[in-house]
């Protein structure tokens, strides 16, 4: 009585942008390196604040590349949708990261506010200048895939914290140079740790409703319901669930209520194509599963089929 239709992308989303991610990566070592370096140089916290930013992009890019590449294996007999998952753990892990140099940022901005060390002013412009060049080569790389997939998003994200901190570096490096305010500095790795949670709020709130097999965002499951009911020779349906399995791949599944002649007719494989073509054409489904019975059946299924 049961009969399946699925098919779906073979890679996902974040794989098509593995080699930008790399030049990132690249280059976020780089300015990671130089900006530990300037902020041991001058003491500037805002610059070591904005280093700690870049080790966290640093491994989250890096886990990123290594979950689109895990992404890209085929299935197995223990793991039939393969390792599409990866990219989800690996963009949680990364907003963790994140949250912990945020509290560390702002936990020693507290001890300095009271005994502001001295800051070489014109240095940290110049390290922070650097920094800024190379996160907005880094946004331009990322800027197209991060619509596209999680773990592109979480490292544009991150590039744009970066951005963002050292323009703030570079505006408390002035006011030291010009002042000679100290807690400038101070200030500045305040609003580098205040940048950096809400965005990671964010991307830990998206992956978080990817594991827990959350609706995806703007479907409606009632308009896709009444398009299931529409389709000819369809009597009811029930048991709909659409879910994300990685980022771009939605997932549905649901049974299909079909009067007993059309099971007898063998007309249910029109049924199913009326049905996948239908959900792929107005709700870019492609990986479906649907399972035709005839009336009367969900009676004998678990109320948690209903």
């Amino acid at each position: 009585m049961g009969a399946g239709h699925s098919h779906g992308p073979s890679v996902s989303a974040g794989g098509q942008h593995r080699s930008r991610m790399l030049v990132v990566l690249g280059l976020t070592s780089i300015v990671l390196v130089a900006e530990v370096i300037g902020g041991l140089i001058t003491g500037s916290l805002a610059l070591l604040a904005d280093a700690g930013h870049m080790f966290t992009d640093v491994a989250g890019i890096t886990l990123a590349i290594l979950a689109v590449t895990f992404a890209s294996r085929p299935a197995t007999p223990t793991r039939t949708f393969g390792y599409y998952r990866l990219e989800i753990l690996a963009a949680v892990i990364n907003a963790v990261l994140l949250f912990g140099v945020a509290a560390f940022i702002l936990i020693e901005a507290w001890r300095r506010w009271t005994e502001p060390p001295q800051i070489e002013g014109g240095l940290m412009l110049a390290f922070a200048s650097v920094g800024l060049v190379v996160n907005i080569i880094g946004l331009l790389l990322l800027r197209s895939g991060s619509n596209q997939s999680l773990n592109v998003k979480g490292a544009y994200l991150e590039v744009l914290g970066d951005t963002l901190g050292s323009a703030a570096v570079i505006v408390a490096a002035l006011v030291i140079a010009l002042t000679g305010w100290q807690r400038a500095d101070i200030v500045a790795s305040v609003l580098v740790a205040l940048m950096i949670l809400p965005r990671t709020w964010i991307l830990l709130r998206e992956a978080t409703d990817v594991l827990l097999e959350a609706v995806p965002k703007g479907t409606d499951l009632a308009a896709i319901r009444q398009h299931i009911l529409d389709t000819p020779g369809v009597l009811d349906a029930h048991d709909l669930h659409v879910w994300t399995l990685t980022s771009g791949m939605p997932v549905l599944s649901v049974h299909v209520v079909v009067d007993t002649e059309v099971l007898a007719d063998n007309a249910g494989g029109q049924i199913l194509d009326a049905l996948g073509e239908c959900l792929a054409h107005h709700f870019d489904v492609d990986h479906c599963t649907f399972q035709l019975e005839p009336t009367g059946h969900a009676d004998h299924e678990p109320a948690s089929h209903h």
